[in-house]
């Protein structure tokens, strides 16, 4: 194929289809280094991986790394977790935000990409994938109404924290109405008042038969939610107080349970900032 033929499929692909700005679809991925590769792992991720497996993917617009140092990791719950086993396992998380409508070409290229990379020996192999998932987005609810930044910024916002919250709905049936509570009034209470911005809830999808053998299928794609809680302050200095309890609030209306609350602080790129107290 000459390369006046590529160009005219970028531009063939360019012109059709959404393109819109809002996020449609999420890649949340937390990750474990193996002992004693953290600082290798850091930069292959940062250096490479970041950008030429994520980002300078088509319709992968916005994306933004994580990291719970062992303090915060401490602060997980519940002890016994369906999603991190031990709790404190995956000490880095990465978001990514895929635009709207643009879920299935995505895909295709980012598996034909991995594929490359792998054959080019461009993956690190010693971590372990403890979540990781592509995710449709449900619904986002905001601490302070149309003020502030807008669920399409929160990526490129520097926001101080963010909280994980993985919950499984008792059954598939159920997971609706959970999310109708949550997003009519046990989101909006927990908000109100509190150092988060904002929260944004996804829905796991399969991942495609042809993914990346290290990448284990995802569990609870018909009951599982995903929320990601945007902080402007360290979620250090607001855990007691905003983040307890949330599984008790979740069992409470009998229609799920919590599997994992877990704090990060974002990841300073191009420097190992907290590498060394992962352990």
């Amino acid at each position: 194929m000459s390369d006046d033929t590529r160009s005219d499929l970028y531009a063939e692909l360019a012109s059709a289809g959404p393109y819109g700005v809002r996020p449609g679809h999420a890649l949340i991925t937390m990750v474990e280094p193996h002992p004693g590769h953290e600082y290798a792992y850091n930069r292959w991720y940062e250096d490479d991986h970041y950008y030429a497996g994520a980002m300078a993917m088509p319709w992968m617009y916005a994306g933004r790394r994580w990291v719970a140092t062992r303090d915060l990791q401490l602060l997980r719950y519940p002890e016994r977790s369906a999603v991190a086993r031990p709790v404190t396992a995956g000490c880095y998380l990465s978001t990514y935000w895929i635009t709207a409508g643009r879920y299935d070409d995505h895909m295709r290229w980012t598996v034909a990409i991995n594929k490359r990379l792998n054959r080019d020996a461009r993956v690190y192999r010693d971590r372990t994938h403890v979540f990781t998932a592509f995710q449709d987005h449900e619904a986002t609810v905001y601490r302070d109404g149309a003020a502030g930044p807008r669920d399409l910024h929160a990526l490129d916002h520097p926001y101080e924290g963010l909280v994980l919250q993985v919950t499984d709905a008792v059954t598939a049936e159920a997971r609706p109405e959970l999310l109708r509570l949550l997003t009519a009034r046990g989101l909006p209470r927990r908000l109100a008042g509190s150092p988060a911005a904002m929260v944004t809830v996804f829905r796991p999808t399969p991942l495609p038969g042809d993914r990346m053998t290290y990448v284990k299928q995802v569990e609870g794609t018909d009951t599982r939610l995903t929320l990601l809680w945007f902080l402007q302050a360290d979620p250090r200095a607001c855990w007691k107080e905003h983040f307890t309890g949330l599984d008790e609030e979740i069992a409470a209306t009998g229609l799920g349970r919590v599997e994992l609350v877990a704090p990060f602080v974002p990841t300073v790129p191009g420097t190992d900032t907290h590498v060394d107290r992962l352990r």
